[in-house]
């Protein structure tokens, strides 16, 4: 065991750390390793892998992942900050590179292959977006006079662009979300939220206008009969299927047939297999996560580390809630994965990345480190 007076980094992450959120976020980390186990089989089998491929791959990048999620947690918010600047500005170069030289799936560029890695630049720009946009705001509560909130809104606008342009209409909408509840939390007039939730409005509206796939998707959830619904269907069956207590391990009949049972659709295999009560624990060790993050963000001190850790839990939640809703055929169909459960490279190390930061904003810290990194900041603002 450590002692509390053992001076090195490890002690003082270990007893700073918050312990229990840590173990919620290691519990979704397991149930993805076992999900992903009982729902990825059939489809590697029906495209003529071996049925352990995309297991063993899951399983391959939870490695660099956790590592990554320990390392950032270890990091000062000075830190936290200048790392997600830089990761902004890289994925951003990285969007472009996809809607320049990535491959077109099914009308949209969203991948971007590099030394025979499949990267998906939009995932890892979602966290670092809510550190930047989560700064700048807590710099305009310090000094009125910088333009803070307009830097914000051109940093919206030019990310959410840029996912438009791919198009990837599911993630513009969770960071129009996420934008607008950190826009709200800073202490923002209303009127702006309103305009904010107007703008989104008028968008969705107007993709549905324009962008055929979007209007499909709309139609056949307002209207079954209107078009394809096997996905959601099959998912929908799969609850029924299971009931309580699931039909048990293995014995799952929807993931035989749904394309993508082991990233958009494993709420609906865990379901089948191992009943609502795995889900409705699923759901709570999410909820906890969320609650506990936004919990501890509001013992702060340091307005930065408040916004930003409630942005973190916003993202991390609100993911989650879309994957989830899609799967019970609450909302139209999104490609969205369930955080830490469903399979994917890229977006397993950037929730590494984005839950990293969460454990290190909410760990407990001295209040003269606090007061320090306030006064710092103010310094800035009278130079």
């Amino acid at each position: 065991m450590l002692a509390r007076d053992q001076r090195t980094p490890f002690s003082d992450w270990w007893w700073t750390v918050d312990k229990l959120l840590l173990a919620a976020i290691i519990g979704l980390i397991l149930g993805g390793v076992i999900l992903s186990l009982a729902a990825s089989p059939p489809v590697a089998t029906r495209i003529g892998l071996d049925p352990f491929h995309f297991f063993g791959r899951h399983v391959m990048f939870l490695l660099p992942s956790f590592m990554v999620l320990i390392g950032v947690s270890f990091l000062s918010p000075k830190h936290i900050r200048r790392l997600a600047l830089l990761v902004f500005v890289v994925s951003i170069l990285l969007i472009v590179a996809t809607l320049l030289f990535g491959a077109e799936v099914k009308g949209s560029r969203r991948w971007l292959t590099i030394l025979g890695v499949n990267i998906q630049a939009s995932e890892s720009a979602k966290p670092a977006f809510v550190i930047v946009a989560a700064w700048l705001f807590a710099e305009s509560t310090k000094r009125p006079e910088m333009p803070a909130t307009s830097m914000a809104m051109a940093l919206l606008l030019m990310l959410v662009s840029l996912l438009v342009m791919e198009p990837d209409f599911g993630q513009t909408m969770l960071v129009l979300m996420v934008w607008g509840a950190l826009f709200f939390i800073a202490g923002m007039r209303m009127i702006w939220v309103l305009g904010l939730a107007g703008a989104a409005a008028a968008g969705l509206f107007g993709a549905y206008l324009l962008v055929p796939h979007v209007a499909g998707r709309i139609k056949r959830f307002m209207n079954p009969a209107s078009g394809d619904t096997f996905q959601v269907d099959m998912a929908m069956e799969a609850f029924f299927n299971g009931g309580w207590f699931g039909l048990g391990p293995g014995e799952g009949i929807a993931k035989r047939s749904l394309p993508d049972s082991h990233t958009d659709f494993v709420f609906a295999v865990a379901a089948e297999e191992f009943g609502i009560i795995l889900c409705l624990a699923l759901v709570a060790l999410f909820a906890f996560v969320v609650i506990r993050t936004l919990s501890r963000a509001y013992q702060s001190e340091d307005m930065f580390s408040r916004f930003a850790a409630s942005g973190l839990a916003i993202l991390f939640g609100v993911q989650a809630a879309i994957n989830m809703a899609v799967n019970l055929q609450l909302i139209p169909a999104k490609g969205m994965t369930l955080p830490f459960i469903s399979y994917g490279g890229s977006s397993i190390i950037s929730l590494a990345y984005g839950v990293g930061m969460m454990l290190a904003l909410t760990r407990l810290r001295p209040r003269t480190e606090v007061e320090s990194h306030n006064a710092a900041g103010m310094a800035r603002g009278y130079a």
